[in-house]
């Protein structure tokens, strides 16, 4: 699916767009000035920051006596295929 980009200053042109979108078949998505780049949809999805204060402390457990290192499952394992 095609995605445009629409910078509008009048609210007329929001509302042009909302009725053209009822004859055409699209969607017009408002991402409005107050919205942060981290909460605007992206291709029909909502993202949103992680919260730095989410304790992990029970994951601990599940990697413990794996031998198991960070650095080296990113590399192996979070490699763009082409």
């Amino acid at each position: 699916m095609s995605e445009l980009t629409i910078t509008y200053k009048s609210k007329r042109t929001l509302d042009m767009l909302l009725d053209l979108a009822k004859y055409f078949e699209f969607t017009v998505v408002n991402r409005g000035k107050g919205m942060s780049s981290a909460t605007q949809p992206y291709r029909g999805i909502s993202l949103i920051e992680g919260d730095s204060s989410v304790d992990t402390s029970d994951l601990r457990e599940v990697f413990t006596g794996r031998n198991m290192d960070a650095r080296a499952l990113r590399e192996s394992e979070w490699q763009r295929r082409k």
